[in-house]
Formats: structure tokens, C-alpha cells, sequence
């Protein structure tokens, strides 16, 4: 799912060099932790969350097939 995300969020941002992509795995979820530059946050949220929104869909959508949950969370770099 790291691949997944990493994939997207490069091709959004116009710092695709520091798109950082932390995938940690527990018993019932796998968390996505994207990292981007302070001025590509707004590219990758998107106005109200939508684009936000529409990679989490995305990433659901490709893990329909897995047992555990995928959260992704977007945070500063």
C-alpha cells in the first residue's frame, strides 16, 4: 500500500523528491504515513480534504482483498 500512495502523492506535489512514504504493520491495521514538503501540503489535501479523501478511497479500494485495515495519515515533512 506505501508503493500506492508514494505513486500518487509524486505525481501531485511539485517536490516529488521529499515525498516520504512510512508503512507500519500491527495486528489488525496497516498504517500509511505520508510525508511531504511544507509547501505541497495544500496539493496533496486538496480544497475540503478532497483529494485527501479521494487517495484514501484509492488505497481502500486496493486492500478490498485484505483482512486489515489501511489508514493513511498525511503529515508534514
Amino acid at each position: 500500500m506505501g508503493e500506492l500512495v508514494k505513486t500518487i502523492a509524486v505525481e501531485l506535489v511539485a517536490n516529488p523528491d521529499q515525498v516520504v512514504v512510512t508503512e507500519t504493520e500491527t495486528e489488525h491495521a496497516i498504517n500509511v504515513e505520508l510525508k511531504v514538503a511544507d509547501e505541497d501540503m495544500g496539493r496533496v489535501i486538496g480544497k475540503q480534504g478532497r483529494i485527501a479523501k479521494a487517495i484514501r478511497t484509492v488505497v481502500k479500494a486496493a486492500s478490498a482483498g485484505n483482512e486489515k485495515r489501511v489508514n493513511v495519515e498525511i503529515v508534514n515533512g
